[in-house]
């Protein structure tokens, strides 16, 4: 059993399926409207009115994954979680009510997952796919083949923030849409040329705008199929809005009580991308992110490692030296294999997340080798990393950042609380590979005991060994001053 919980600027969503020969099977869906973008202010913070919403919502989605392991479920937070300075605050609450971690991902990451939802619901040809989601606070655009996503862009947009800007007393005017409309072009118009008609066979829609759209369209016979959105269809239901004047006056078939006050906003970036992209018919998509999370969450599950291929990509880029990797790599997880169940560090997922900073603790080195571990961090924190959430990433920098030199404690603090000790036990794992590989030459090292206390780990080495590499003997003294500095105790022997 796997689940996926998505919580979105407007709607939280909830799929539970089960993996049967390969194959997910949903067997539960859940849905609510929280509006949670509505309860951010001009400071960038969400209300109390929001975060108890959200919170009632999370209690009841948890009641249904109580059973599940955490390993097994995916929740992540969009575009308003991204946004909110007090998001820290909200996710500690959050996971409380859920009682599964919550990670925020990128815009771009969004868009990735929600192209890999749609693409599993569609046939393995060779059509260019222009895949469009309207959130709450985001507009993502994609386009992809198969089930890789080429192109993916997020904008700061979404129904419910054009809405509240627009549209927040109710009144739907022809000069508000046209103001709404215009913004949303010029989002739109610097990325026109990477997704305009030709560079894609298909357009399809994922989002609950452009569901609501087509079900319109459909009840109101302004388009000849169902799951269809056209150009003209658009334009009638703008049309519609505007003659209605108010949202409490509109009467339009197909249209839930739900989404009538996020629709003008919705119409608005969605008629914006028709006329920027030079769409005609749009088609709704049976797949969206929740989806998107189940398929990656298996593919870990799997061993299908699409993190494992970002940071290759960027280790690449910055060419980063193989051999060197290879040296540190061995001993970390040497270290991690004798100190993982003392340490509570027996979780795959750190395991994997010491082998990708060991991969990329010296990609700052392209930038110049003078603080190389500081741009490092900037470098993974600002890269776009496919499958990585915004979180794992925080986490990823800090153990660059932290593998040499002082340990960064701003770095460790904004990462949650779960992760607080494994990160800096991880941490000290790294450096201490780090330093016993500083000669960056093939040499074979000796036999090592290792022993880790709850704030101390003890290294024994051959008298001899350490007398024939004095430089190794001083670098590891000198390492026991920088643990010393954050309350670990390193004893050399």
């Amino acid at each position: 059993m796997v689940a996926a919980v998505d919580l979105g600027s407007n709607s939280f969503h909830m799929i539970v399926a089960r993996l049967e020969n390969g194959v997910l099977r949903v067997i539960d869906r859940l849905r609510e409207t929280v509006r949670l973008a509505d309860g951010l202010d001009k400071k960038r913070r969400l209300s109390i009115e929001a975060q108890w919403r959200a919170l009632a919502c999370l209690r009841r989605f948890g009641q249904r994954l109580s059973d599940l392991d955490s390993s097994d479920v995916f929740a992540v937070g969009t575009n308003t979680l991204r946004a909110a300075d007090n998001a820290g605050d909200f996710l500690s609450q959050g996971e409380n009510a859920l009682g599964h971690p919550i990670d925020i991902i990128s815009g771009d990451e969004e868009a990735r997952l929600i192209y890999l939802g749609v693409a599993h619901y569609l046939p393995m040809d060779d059509q260019r796919r222009l895949v469009v989601d309207i959130g709450g606070g985001s507009t993502e655009l994609i386009v992809g083949q198969q089930t890789e996503a080429r192109q993916v862009n997020s904008f700061f947009m979404g129904c419910v923030s054009m809405s509240k800007r627009f549209f927040a007393d109710g009144k739907v005017t022809a000069k508000a849409m046209a103001s709404a409309e215009t913004l949303a072009k010029q989002e739109l118009e610097p990325l026109q040329e990477r997704y305009a008609a030709g560079q894609w066979d298909v357009a399809l829609g994922a989002s609950g705008t452009i569901k609501a759209a087509a079900r319109i369209a459909w009840e109101n016979g302004w388009c000849d199929e169902e799951g269809i959105i056209s150009r003209d269809a658009l334009k009638k239901i703008k049309k519609t809005l505007v003659d209605a004047g108010r949202l409490d006056k509109l009467d339009l078939k197909g249209l839930s009580d739900s989404r009538k006050p996020v629709l003008p906003g919705g119409i608005a970036i969605l008629r914006a991308i028709f006329s920027v992209l030079k769409v005609e018919r749009m088609r709704v998509a049976a797949g969206a992110l929740r989806e998107g999370l189940l398929h990656d969450l298996v593919g870990r599950i799997q061993h299908v490692g699409v993190r494992d291929r970002s940071v290759h990509a960027l280790a690449t880029r910055c060419a980063v030296d193989e051999q060197q990797v290879g040296r540190v790599e061995k001993v970390a997880m040497q270290l991690l294999g004798e100190l993982a169940e003392g340490w509570k560090l027996q979780d795959e997922e750190l395991k994997n997340l010491l082998g990708w900073a060991v991969r990329l603790h010296e990609c700052g080195m392209m930038v110049a080798y003078n603080q190389y571990h500081r741009h490092g961090e900037y470098i993974i924190l600002n890269a776009n990393l496919p499958g990585f959430t915004q979180q794992k990433k925080q986490m990823l920098a800090a153990l660059v950042r932290s593998h040499r030199r002082k340990f960064p404690a701003a770095a460790f603090d904004a990462l949650p609380e779960r992760w607080g000790a494994q990160a800096l036990r991880l941490a000290i794992l790294l450096r201490l590979a780090v330093t016993l590989n500083r000669g960056r030459v093939d040499v074979e090292l000796p036999p090592m005991a290792v022993k880790g206390g709850k704030t101390s780990i003890t290294l024994q080495l051959p008298d001899a060994w350490l007398d024939l590499h004095p430089l190794t003997k001083a670098d590891l003294l000198s390492e026991a001053d920088y643990l010393s500095a954050i309350g670990y105790k390193l004893v050399v022997k």
